[in-house]
């Protein structure tokens, strides 16, 4: 199958752990994903056309080195704890493409980024979760792309400058993960940790956004930005749009979603062009 135009890529936030397919936990608002829900599923609309594969980076795998998940038949991992029964039996269907993990493994390996392959290894909440919304019929094959326990941005964005060829190919790039995440903070309400995730998302918006060679430099350096750490004390939900970005070349960045979750500042980004 081939597409009409190159696809962009995104940055997508995934929620917390089985979030969408529950109510929300006690003291939660009932609407408190409501809108990021919306969000992901109104994905393939935006985009206006079909891929032929999606390529996803989750902020839940790391590796030493970049390792292509190869399996036609997913099972999943649930790895989440401490949600209801339920959310232990949900499903997603998906196949893998052994000629997409292939091509991603040729392209690392042309940029001289050595690679590996995984065969058992199942979907993780990060792709089954927020896929269970973008492509509920699971019809689309899935190939996940694992992060480096390095978490150096420089060599994610070299991971996804080698792998911009797949956008003309018809495979979707998506880095899932999250713009905020501090779970000892998310729950709080003071005004101090909600300061801190606005301070950031307004950077982090502006820095997405920016000139193309600008944005590659800001996003590098992104624990200088203002309350970096405070937002990402670890940065393995963050370092998935590094790879976004660098396959999107010199295509300009869009803020793409933005809502408030319990207090904090959450943003989704889209590279590239995508339907009216």
């Amino acid at each position: 199958m081939s597409t009409s135009a190159r696809l962009p890529t995104l940055f997508i936030p995934h929620g917390g752990g089985p979030c969408f397919f529950m109510e929300p936990m006690p003291g939660m608002p009932a609407d408190t994903w409501d809108r990021m829900a919306a969000y992901l599923s109104g994905i393939p609309k935006a985009l206006g056309q079909r891929p032929k594969a999606v390529l996803v980076i989750s902020g839940h795998w790391e590796t030493e080195q970049a390792t292509v998940l190869n399996t036609d038949n997913y099972e999943l991992l649930y790895d989440y704890y401490g949600f209801p029964e339920h959310t232990y039996s949900l499903t997603y269907p998906a196949h893998g493409s052994a000629p997409v993990a292939a091509r991603v493994r040729e392209l690392l390996g042309q940029a001289g980024i050595d690679t590996d392959e995984q065969y058992e290894r199942g979907l993780d909440h990060g792709v089954f979760i927020p896929f269970k919304l973008i492509y509920p019929d699971a019809d689309i094959p899935i190939v996940q792309l694992s992060l480096l326990h390095s978490l150096d941005p420089a060599a994610h964005f070299a991971i996804g400058k080698a792998l911009a060829p797949l956008r003309d190919e018809g495979v979707l790039i998506v880095g899932s993960g999250l713009s905020y995440h501090n779970l000892r903070y998310f729950f709080r309400t003071d005004a101090t940790s909600k300061a801190a995730s606005d301070n950031f998302d307004t950077w982090l918006g502006e820095a997405v956004t920016a000139e193309p060679s600008k944005r590659e430099q800001l996003l590098i350096n992104w624990q200088q930005a203002p309350n970096a750490l405070d937002c990402h004390p670890r940065s393995e939900h963050l370092i998935p749009l590094m790879v976004a970005a660098g396959a999107a070349a010199n295509d300009a960045g869009h803020i793409a979603y933005n809502d408030k979750v319990l207090g904090k500042s959450v943003s989704g980004f889209l590279f590239g062009n995508a339907a009216a």
